[in-house]
């Protein structure tokens, strides 16, 4: 954990993979009444045995370089496929997602 300048909060640098089967996404969702979610890209390959249960998404680096090069946003580092939602939030405050 370190402090981020540019976030103005602490900020986790561990890589984190993403452990998750398919039961405890429903789980998880229903429990934090976002049920919406399951909509999302990631969340439908995972559903439907696209995507494998294990995932090891380089986070930790993906943060590392966010902090060396004071960005605000993981998207300015890796690229993904965002939200419009998200991509014209960013937009207005001046973050360029990748």
């Amino acid at each position: 954990m370190l402090w981020d300048d540019v976030l103005q909060r602490s900020i986790e640098l561990s890589s984190m993979g993403i452990r998750v089967d398919k039961e405890a996404l429903l789980r998880q969702v229903k429990e934090e009444k976002q049920e919406q979610r399951l909509e999302l890209y990631f969340h439908k390959r995972l559903l439907d045995d696209t995507l494998p249960l294990s995932i090891g998404g380089g986070i930790g680096q993906s943060r590392l370089c966010m902090f060396y090069l004071r960005k605000a946003h993981i998207g300015e580092i890796q690229a993904s496929i965002w939200p419009e939602d998200m991509r014209k939030e960013c937009e207005a405050f001046d973050i360029h997602l990748i």
